[in-house]
């Protein structure tokens, strides 16, 4: 495989991705937490969009994968500018977005800070606020004494090594918090949630469909799906779901 391009941001971050040439909408793959462009989702639907002419642009954020930074000193609104500026920088006309659980979170930054560049959503487990209403909101006295005062506090991950919840990651997830005030999606969303995600529970895929105003979003739950949503069938149902999106748009974009 050919060495991913990078992208200098304004922020000094450098950040690393593919991008297939094809006709639009475009599809975006914004990863998860701790995750990177190397995914099984996000490489199966790079594999996907390039047998059907379909450009894709997939990407590390800032401290993930084959990007600049240290993980442990980024936050959401990081990790947002970071999709932001790649989409500005490499992709053409309005895309549409598919987010895997903080790619979702980050997915809803970015229509609210780009419109123009949003054609269209599909949300694969989507944890938005995930920083304050899954880890804080469980964290008891004593974790939060060691994210606010002694620098972080180590947590393991079923995906690897433990990493680190720093006061700035909560702090900054605060300002960055889309399930506290109005949530407009002017566009078609999917959303894909497994009943068996343990990382992501049902009720926050409801709350976000309950919570947006949107005229085309729809909820699949999908029984026994697990947060990594990688089986051949759950992939199949992503494919479905982009070209569901596509569809609806018809010739908007």
């Amino acid at each position: 495989m050919s060495e991913p391009e990078f992208l200098d941001t304004a922020a000094g971050r450098r950040i690393a991705y593919r991008r297939t040439e094809g006709s639009g909408p475009g599809v975006v793959f914004l990863g998860g937490f701790v995750s990177d462009m190397e995914g099984t989702k996000a490489v199966h639907l790079e594999a996907w969009a390039s047998e059907r002419g379909r450009a894709f642009l997939r990407f590390d954020y800032s401290g993930h994968g084959a990007s600049s930074g240290e993980f442990a000193e980024g936050a959401i609104g990081d990790w947002a500018a970071d999709a932001m500026a790649v989409i500005e920088a490499v992709a053409d006309g309005p895309q549409i977005l598919v987010g895997s659980s903080m790619g979702g979170w980050i997915s809803l930054l970015v229509a609210r800070a780009l419109p123009a560049k949003v054609a269209g959503m599909v949300t694969v487990a989507a944890a938005p606020d995930f920083t304050e209403d899954g880890f804080w909101a469980s964290f008891g006295d004593a974790e939060r004494s060691a994210i606010m005062e002694e620098g972080g506090l180590q947590i393991p991950s079923d995906y690897g090594a433990p990493y680190v919840i720093t006061e700035r990651l909560i702090l900054d997830g605060r300002e960055n918090l889309v399930l506290r005030t109005p949530l407009v999606l002017p566009f078609p969303v999917r959303m894909l949630q497994g009943t068996a995600d343990r990382e992501v529970p049902m009720d926050t895929a409801l709350r976000l469909l309950g919570h947006a105003t949107a005229d085309d979003l729809r909820l699949t739950l999908v029984k026994g799906a697990d947060h990594r949503f990688s089986t051949p069938d759950c992939l199949a149902m992503i494919e479905r779901a982009v070209d569901e999106v596509t569809e609806v748009l018809g010739g908007r974009t």
